[in-house]
């Protein structure tokens, strides 16, 4: 954008200084400099549909990756733009193989198209573990023993933990809770926190909640970085729910959705037990 603009610039800087100058000032060079400066502008405008264009599909992408899926309507509201304009957005997307679509029957009407991330969509995200890690736990588990395999995974979660313990520190449950997002986060988790309350009918049931304990927080994650390697180990998320609980000694920890069996996000139920955590 910056090279348009000055571009642009000089441009009109060529044309003002011919036209305090009588002799150079001829309807012809007035004419070129106008039509170098519209040429300029019309660029620059392409490049801002550009930028726009991608930001809608990323939002469109972001949107599909929380809410699992969405019609074209759910996501015109969500970005803000007319339903022609998503559309066309959603075709491009396909073409890319980044979303697909199903055919819903709805009680009156015309079927309804769904819209959800594919594999490829999924991968569009941050990942910081490849096929490497997968396939050296491979080589692992068949090179060494079952119970030396478990402890060799049991301590890089031991690191981990002490990492986040180390840089959470001390706060409210809510700040070590916004701290440890932001850390999962660095690492390609999207991980969110919300209050309790906002997420009660999500949960995914009553027995979750504490008797007579309302205060705690839901911890969402849209995006696993571990998921290629907990398709093949699914023990890992045993370390994970683990993680949490040792993070946080003084609440229950429960998971509440879990992507491996097919639910849109994994989330952690965390509720102060006695006293605030």
């Amino acid at each position: 954008m910056e090279p348009l603009l000055s571009l642009a610039k000089a441009c009109l800087s060529k044309h003002y200084r011919r036209t305090k100058n009588p002799r150079a000032f001829w309807p012809g060079s007035v004419k070129s400099a106008m039509s170098t400066s519209t040429s300029a502008s019309a660029i620059s405008v392409s490049a801002m549909s550009v930028t726009q264009a991608s930001t809608t599909k990323e939002d469109i992408l972001q949107h599909l990756l929380k809410q699992g899926d969405a019609t074209a309507q759910d996501l015109a509201t969500a970005a803000e733009v007319s339903p022609q304009a998503i559309r066309r957005h959603l075709k491009d997307l396909e073409l890319e193989d980044l979303i697909v679509h199903q055919a819903v029957q709805v009680k009156v009407g015309r079927p309804q198209y769904r819209y959800r991330l594919s594999k490829k969509g999924r991968s569009h995200f941050p990942d910081s573990y490849d096929r490497f890690a997968v396939s050296l736990l491979d080589t692992l588990s068949e090179t060494v023993p079952p119970e030396q395999f478990r402890d060799i995974l049991k301590t890089q979660w031991d690191k981990k933990i002490e990492e986040y313990r180390d840089r959470i520190s001390n706060g409210t449950l809510h700040d070590r809770l916004l701290k440890l997002a932001e850390l999962r986060r660095a690492e390609g988790f999207m991980s969110e926190v919300s209050p309790l309350d906002r997420k009660l009918h999500q949960l995914a049931d009553a027995d979750s909640l504490l008797a007579g304990q309302v205060e705690g927080f839901v911890v969402t994650e849209y995006n696993c970085a571990i998921a290629n390697i907990a398709e093949s180990f699914p023990t890992v998320c045993g370390h994970e729910l683990e993680l949490f609980t040792v993070l946080f000694p003084d609440c229950q920890v429960k998971r509440t959705h879990w992507m491996i069996r097919g639910q849109n996000y994994c989330g952690y139920l965390i509720q102060a037990e006695n006293a605030p955590c």
